[in-house]
């Protein structure tokens, strides 16, 4: 093939790649893929056919990027859309399990003049670090080329490297610094409406904007709070008649279409004992409290308030679209995998789209969007943090909260639908935690949030506890505690920076890991002697295992690069760490080798939190979510399977550890969100008791037990927080 002039597009086998459009043509017509997905065919186009690393890809499509694997994973999926083939019979693009991917057709550069309709001869390119002495090509046109045609197909090889890498270079700077939006509340006026002594969370505006609702514990219970956005006066709606009324994780509260009534969600229990999803409804201007809907964890109105959009608390969240008046006629338009969650359905301004979250909450969350009439979901924004409350500012315009890189926040972005572009909002260093907005998008209110977290620790046996106390920090805030010899090791929660410390009995504390390599985002585990952590650092889009000595001294990664899920157990024997891990897009349980690095794979079921048992003999861990249930699990240490009776626990007791050295008995934290308390539980009868009774207060969400049985400390964490009314500009 000789080309006389080449351009950025390039042919892949019968399709023409047009990477400035975003586009890959085909006789069937065109198809528009994300610039992500461009860059990730760029980058194997300039391969050579080779299988080109995981790894590799991520490096160079997401450099110095915070994003999953199901990224890649994502970007695969719509390539093979775009090229019309069957993941399980690939004809274009081969995935090679636990190494990379490749193409397996031609690639070619175009001329200027090149058809997408006309048949193309190709010459296939391989990447000059495929082989040793240099570029080769060979042209499909003869098999034996004369000495001119076989030049001309090298250059045209070697302008095809070229040119790609060019594209793809444009591709990394495009993606890296992506062309300014403009701040759509830059000349927004943002007034504190609330100033009680708690918290005020879920913000909701009625459709006029004249009236705001929140959740909030001022009377002590958690309850719905109502007033007129001008006043600054609100009173109490629900009066605690309902048991629980705090999901943060969710919006849970919103306003009818009409404004005329307060919805909210919560799990209720009904007369025959079982936890059901209610939507409750109360009149605005007061009545009685009644049920709205069943089954329903969240919901949202189409433009034309004629369908809804809700998910029942159900495996994979599945997403339905319905008639108003007839919600049990709904159509399934998307559901998650086992272990995944869909949250915040949200219509788009022409009733054709539902945008929403998708991931493993709270912190590996990203906003998607899917066809109102169901489909393939199309991933919109790459955060892999804490993600939600979205809510649409016009009709290419989308406001959600997001966590940063770092793991700051979260802080209010702006997602152009258009672009697919998104950029933080510059709002301060105020943080928040809930975003809604009025029919007209004049008026918004947000959740303004503050963090306060407090250490306790208390005596224990297995009759119980005693009155906790609290422990005197030299940080500001900690959480996630672990006991070792004469001392306690935390996490502080920092901007973005959380630093590793230890405190000793004596008040002698040091900071042991300052969060400048990444933030320690989990618990430490203390070796059984006391003399090493291990622990997982979130950086550069991974969590990486870290072990060091107990002094802060010779951190070092460990696990190769095993992207880690959630704190690390210590064998007794001191040889061995569990850990759960990405695999397949779903979290594994492994073992790792302390000195020598060996990883073995212990199991292939969904695996989170483990707890090794005091003998050594077998690991316990949690499976996943069904519904906001999971099971306790468990594998023998060689690998082997190891049967538990069925024990069922809520999301939030995920945090397992034995109590002393009895390999029979757990100590879970268990209760709603709101109000957590220990519990004991036998793994032989798979009988829960209590073992505290602390009463109310902040929320318990990590703790340890020392390892003679006889200490627990704990956390409490709670986020207080005021709403905010922001009014926005006038917009033509």
């Amino acid at each position: 093939m000789v080309v006389e002039s080449v351009s950025t597009d390039f042919a892949v086998g019968r399709w023409v790649v047009r990477p400035t459009l975003s586009r890959i043509e085909s006789e069937s017509g065109a198809v528009r893929i994300t610039p992500r997905a461009m860059a990730v065919l760029v980058y194997l186009a300039t391969s050579g056919g080779r299988v080109v690393p995981r790894s590799e890809l991520f490096d160079a499509v997401w450099p110095r990027m915070a994003v999953g694997p199901d990224a890649l994973s994502q970007c695969i999926v719509e390539l093979r859309k775009a090229f019309e083939e069957d993941a399980r019979n690939p004809s274009v693009i081969e995935t090679v399990p636990k190494i990379g991917v490749r193409l397996m057709v031609p690639v070619a550069a175009l001329g200027t003049n090149a058809s997408p309709r006309a048949p193309i001869s190709a010459a296939v390119v391989e990447h000059p670090a495929a082989r040793t002495g240099g570029l080769r090509s060979v042209a499909t046109a003869e098999a034996h080329p004369p000495n001119r045609q076989l030049r001309a197909a090298r250059w045209a090889a070697a302008a095809l490297v070229v040119v790609l890498s060019g594209a793809l270079g444009a591709f990394w700077l495009s993606l890296e610094n992506p062309a300014p939006i403009g701040d759509p509340l830059a000349d927004a006026e943002f007034r504190r409406i609330t100033d009680f002594v708690g918290a005020e969370e879920n913000a909701a505006i009625s459709p006029d904007g004249r009236f705001v609702a929140f959740v909030s514990d001022r009377d002590g219970a958690w309850d719905i709070w109502l007033g007129l956005a001008e006043s600054g006066e609100f009173r109490n709606l629900t009066g605690g008649a309902v048991e629980e009324l705090r999901n943060p994780a969710v919006r849970m509260l919103s306003f009818s279409p009409s404004g005329a009534e307060v919805l909210f969600w919560t799990k209720t229990t009904d007369a025959d004992g079982t936890l059901t999803d209610h939507a409750w409804q109360v009149p605005l201007l007061g009545g009685e409290l009644r049920r709205y809907r069943s089954a329903i964890s969240e919901l949202d109105w189409s433009p034309s308030e004629q369908e809804v959009v809700y998910h029942p608390s159900a495996p994979g969240d599945p997403l339905f679209v319905a008639p108003v008046d007839d919600p049990a006629a709904g159509q399934e338009i998307y559901a998650a995998p086992p272990g995944f969650h869909n949250h915040f359905p949200l219509w788009s301004h022409d009733g054709n789209t539902i945008f929403f979250a998708y991931g493993s909450p709270p912190d590996e969350m990203d906003l998607w969007q899917v066809s109102a009439r169901g489909g393939e979901p199309e991933r919109l924004t790459f955060h892999n943090g804490r993600v939600g409350f979205p809510v649409l500012l016009d009709e290419r315009t989308l406001l959600y909260l997001a966590t940063a890189d770092d793991g700051s926040g979260p802080w209010i972005y702006a997602l152009d639908l258009d672009g697919r572009k998104s950029r933080r909002l510059g709002t301060g260093s105020s943080e928040y935690t809930s975003l809604a907005a009025s029919a007209d998008r004049r008026r918004l209110v947000a959740s303004e949030a503050r963090l306060s977290a407090t250490l306790w620790r208390a005596t224990l046996d297995d009759s119980g506890t005693d009155a906790p106390t609290e422990v005197s920090l030299p940080t500001s805030r900690g959480v996630s505690p672990r006991v070792g010899p004469g001392q306690v090791f935390y996490r502080a929660p920092q901007a973005g920076t959380d630093t590793l410390w230890s405190l000793a009995a004596d008040g002698t504390a040091a900071e042991l890991w300052n969060g400048r390599d990444g933030r320690v985002v989990d618990g430490p585990s203390v070796s059984p002697n006391g003399d090493l952590l291990a622990f997982s650092v979130r950086s550069q889009g991974r969590r990486h295992l870290y072990v060091m000595n107990a002094d802060g001294s010779e951190a070092r990664k460990a696990g190769g690069r095993l992207d880690v899920r959630g704190a690390p157990a210590w064998a007794p024997s001191g040889d061995w760490l569990a850990v759960a891990a990405m695999h397949s897009g779903e979290p594994r349980l492994f073992k790792v080798a302390v000195t020598s690095g060996e990883v073995v794979m212990l199991s292939e079921d969904y695996a989170l939190d483990p707890a090794w048992s005091p003998s050594g003999d077998f690991i316990v861990y949690t499976g996943a979510d069904v519904g906001t249930q999971i099971e306790i699990k468990a594998v023998n240490a060689d690998g082997t399977s190891r049967v538990l009776p069925k024990i069922i626990v809520s999301r939030g007791s995920r945090r397992l550890d034995f109590l002393g050295a009895r390999d029979d008995m757990l100590v879970i934290a268990k209760g709603p969100v709101s109000h957590r308390e220990f519990s004991l539980v036998d793994l032989v009868s798979a009988e829960q008791r209590p073992l505290s009774a602390f009463g109310r207060g902040s929320p318990i969400v990590d703790f340890d037990v020392s390892a003679d049985g006889r200490e627990i400390v704990f956390d409490r964490v709670r986020e207080e927080s005021d709403i905010v009314l922001i009014t926005t500009a006038t917009r033509e």
